[in-house]
């Protein structure tokens, strides 16, 4: 069976940018048969993410790194992800997410900020040896009421390039 990682690195918990990520992976988990798994929410860990080791953090770290796709969503802070999403992704050595394809998704306030989640988050998860096939989400935080149909529509867009993670 394949599975979906959803991993929200929001300071807030429950926040729109985790609304967002779980839409993402409940249309492609209904397109594709997929299981998606608990969402982690790096705000209920904060303050575990700087302790080395950390047995739970661990174990959500590889639980990342195991599933076939990962959502990876985070809120637009200066222009980049945030620093909690940062710090758990630092967790992972070279090639960490090698078997991994990864979405990610900025959250952001402000047109000025589309191109942050292509020129920020994307090169960070294919550092880490994440395949990243689609377009990435500049996702505005005023839609969130709106987002099954804007997600709708970025998939059918990108299915084609997506559907090839759950072919086996």
């Amino acid at each position: 069976m394949t599975e979906i990682a959803v991993l929200v690195g929001n300071p807030q918990p429950s926040s729109r940018t985790r609304l967002v990520a779980e839409e993402v992976a409940a249309q492609v988990a209904e397109r594709s048969g997929a299981t998606v798994r608990p969402t982690i929410d790096l705000a209920d860990l904060a303050d575990r993410i700087f302790r080395f080791p950390e047995p739970e953090v661990d174990v959500l770290r590889d639980d990342v790194a195991t599933a076939d796709l990962v959502v990876v969503a985070s809120p637009t802070y200066k222009g980049a992800y945030t620093g909690l999403l940062k710090a758990f992704l630092d967790r992972y050595g070279t090639n960490g997410l090698s078997r991994v394809a990864a979405v990610p998704i900025l959250t952001i306030g402000s047109p000025a900020h589309t191109l942050a989640v292509e020129h920020t988050l994307r090169p960070l998860l294919v550092e880490l040896g994440a395949s990243v096939p689609t377009r990435s989400i500049a996702f505005p935080a005023a839609e969130t009421d709106d987002r099954a149909r804007i997600v709708g529509e970025w998939l059918d867009a990108e299915w084609h390039r997506l559907a090839p993670v759950f072919a086996g």
